[in-house]
């Protein structure tokens, strides 16, 4: 039954037979680059192990069935209004909808679907602080944000509005005395991430909602790195807008999407314009089989987030407790306690963390955020803890998901733990270290 009760018939809703047909000459061209790189995985060794699940989060399988029917059959504009095609997509699109607001605790009005967290966040911030740009031209952020809300932030600085960055404390957490004493009278916006990308501290979001609403500011959160893995009540919490990324959470790329709450109200001015789709918040047609792979994978981790992050915690103490036994002088970046468990970021002293990445070659890893990964600049983020330079250059972030396997998380611990002392074995500063030698009394020189 779809929508104003009209009905579609079973000759509609089969595959039409063409779609897959073409002709021999387009089919033979088409395979061509297929065969050569199953040849090319067949010659090469196994792929190494994954684990840099912050980066990305492969497919949930249950994802790709949900979405699978709307690639091929149920093909229609989900904004078509006159005839079954668009129905059917305009249905699937709605319940996608609902399973992304039931997640956080929203209303399905308030979930407007984007191309991910980093268009979400640009919605987000400079949609409002645009927005109410003729009696409120401030905007609070901290140093430890993702790159695009801190690109946001600079591009409104470059219009004429007064961005405050925060410092956070050395274990990463926001001082809530600070962020008050920084709200002023003409204080449009407060952005704070809720879970770091980086080094997995868990910001203290319901105090930060408390308090911004009642100096009467928006607040915004980028629970990209949160959202379906760890509960969260957009009601409690006092949260205005939250940016939601889709492969974070096991679904599609592409897709993503930004809650906007309509009580009390939120305005924000359109970054794209167009046709008016999303309440008029984002325009252009909504990609049906990404909103149902969204909706697919934040329903399923509704399911299991319980499961999912009992399981990832011990996981995670096994990986930590595993390399901190056997190795010495290695610092866990970010706050031990209030932190999601599956974003690990250890500093392991003397060593040089893209030497031990290539070192690592068969586990997939990251010394940071993916979306900066091509500067060698160490990470803004460790550098806004405090850490030293030489400490902030050999951390690595180690990222433990949903299809994470204990053997996996042992065979990581055992190649860190060899690589880590054998690029040790080389380093003079680790030879001074064991001679005894301060390395801070040293005065080095160059020639």
């Amino acid at each position: 039954m779809l929508a104003s009760g009209r009905t579609v018939s079973s000759r509609l809703l089969r595959p039409t037979a063409w779609l897959p047909l073409r002709l021999s000459s387009e089919r033979t061209a088409a395979s061509s680059p297929q065969k050569e790189l199953i040849k090319k995985h067949e010659q090469d060794e196994l792929r190494p192990l994954y684990m840099d699940f912050q980066a990305t989060t492969p497919m949930d399988p249950r994802v790709l069935d949900a979405m699978l029917p709307y690639q091929v059959n149920y093909y229609g504009n989900p904004h078509s209004r006159t005839h079954a095609y668009g129905w059917e997509s305009e249905s699937a699109m709605e319940t996608a909808r609902k399973q992304v607001a039931d997640l956080i605790g929203a209303d399905p009005r308030e979930i407007v679907f984007t191309s991910g967290a980093t268009e979400s966040n640009n919605m987000a911030i400079k949609g409002v602080a645009r927005f109410y740009k003729a009696k409120k031209r401030h905007v609070i952020t901290t140093q430890t944000e993702h790159k695009c809300v801190l690109d946001s932030c600079r591009i409104l600085e470059s219009e004429g509005f007064d961005v405050t960055y925060l410092p956070v404390q050395k274990n990463g957490l926001l001082d809530l005395e600070l962020l008050e004493a920084s709200i002023r009278t003409d204080t449009s916006l407060v952005s704070v991430m809720t879970v770091n990308n980086e080094i997995g501290v868990k910001q203290p979001i319901k105090e930060i909602g408390q308090i911004c609403r009642s100096k009467g500011v928006f607040f915004h959160t980028d629970a990209a790195q949160a959202v379906g893995k760890i509960p969260i009540s957009i009601s409690d919490w006092k949260i205005d807008l939250m940016s939601i990324s889709g492969h974070k959470i096991y679904g599609p790329k592409g897709v993503g999407a930004l809650y906007v709450r309509r009580r009390p109200r939120v305005r924000l001015e359109p970054i794209q314009n167009g046709g008016g789709q999303e309440r008029g918040l984002r325009s252009g047609t909504v990609p049906t089989p990404l909103a149902v792979g969204l909706g697919a994978a934040c329903s399923v981790a509704q399911k299991e987030m319980e499961y999912d992050h009992q399981r990832v915690s011990m996981l995670a103490n096994r990986l930590v407790q595993k390399i901190m036994s056997e190795i010495p002088d290695v610092i866990m970046n970010g706050d031990p306690e209030q932190r999601y468990p599956g974003c690990i970021n250890l500093s392991f002293a003397y060593v040089e963390g893209e030497s031990l990445l290539m070192a690592l070659k068969d586990v997939a890893l990251s010394s940071g955020s993916a979306c900066t990964s091509a500067s060698l600049e160490p990470s803004y983020v460790l550098r806004a803890i405090g850490a030293d330079e030489d400490l902030a250059h050999s951390s690595i972030r180690f990222g433990i998901g949903r299809f994470t396997t204990e053997e996996e998380v042992d065979y990581t611990a055992e190649k860190c733990i060899e690589q880590v002392c054998r690029l040790r074995e080389m380093s003079p500063l680790w030879e001074m270290i064991q001679e005894g030698i301060d390395l801070k009394s040293i005065k080095w020189t160059q020639h």
